[in-house]
């Protein structure tokens, strides 16, 4: 086995490693966000203390008491606006690099979002959880209160959406069985150009991007809580021209030699 197979191996595996403990840490989250709040809610902060990571540095000269006090006024802004019974939604949690003061992740920290909602509203928990001890260092609301969508509009929209990669599709093993040259340029064509993009978001509707590619045949999707599940597809402008070429009507140049000749 040459170097390349193993450098390309290794770095294979340490891409699947970490992706599994990075989903495995997704769930520990929300669940950690789950526990905390609901013990708020229940105005048990010795419990809510256990799910927050006090044995962290940042935490070596708070005192339990006030901290419980800020804790009983974070439970009165939730429940005041969100009511006592919540549902719970993991929606993206990542580490941030920045050359820009304030606007890096601390070092061994991860900021995630959880969403949460009641029957008829939702908002979201800003979250930087510990990475030793998979446990919240801070935790405070966005300013987010919105009401939950309608989704039935958001998955009519997905039917459209998925007709896109379908007629990419077909126009590829169109080319695939014509007699065009270079069929591999057409193909890049097909499944790179598609743009301009139309998106409809969950919560803010449609909107349209007129310099926004769409590379993966023609469709992205995202389903991260209520604010971050949109469905966006590009126009198939690539798929569109080659139907136009292989349906476009050709000329006989031979017959038409020979009639101009007969003239």
């Amino acid at each position: 086995m040459n170097r390349l197979t193993k450098t390309s191996l290794l770095i294979l595996t340490v891409s699947l490693l970490t992706s599994c403990d990075f989903i495995n840490n997704a769930f520990t989250y929300k669940d950690t966000t789950e526990g905390f709040v609901e013990a708020l809610i229940k105005e048990d902060y010795e419990k809510s203390l256990t799910y927050m990571a006090t044995e962290h540095d940042g935490f070596k000269n708070t005192n339990l008491d006030t901290l419980k006090v800020g804790l009983a006024n974070f439970r009165q802004l939730v429940v005041n606006n969100f009511g006592t019974e919540l549902d719970y939604r993991f929606m993206t949690a990542n580490k941030t690099m920045s050359t820009v003061e304030g606007e890096s992740t601390a070092p061994n920290t991860t900021k995630a979002q959880i969403e949460f909602s009641n029957d008829t509203e939702f908002g979201v928990f800003e979250i930087i959880f510990d990475d030793n001890s998979n446990k919240i260092y801070n935790i405070k609301t966005l300013d987010i209160k919105e009401p939950i969508p309608n989704m039935m509009m958001f998955w009519l929209f997905g039917l459209l959406a998925i007709c896109i990669p379908i007629f990419n599709i077909w126009i590829i093993r169109k080319i695939k069985k014509s007699d065009l040259n270079k069929k591999w340029l057409k193909y890049i064509a097909v499944i790179f150009l598609n743009v301009p993009a139309i998106t409809y978001s969950a919560v803010n509707g449609l909107s349209f991007s007129l310099l926004s590619f769409q590379i993966l045949f023609g469709i992205s999707f995202s389903y991260m809580g209520y604010l971050s599940t949109a469905w966006t597809f590009g126009i198939p402008l690539g798929g569109l021209y080659w139907l136009w070429k292989l349906n476009k009507p050709t000329v006989d140049t031979e017959l038409l030699e020979n009639e101009t000749i007969t003239e």
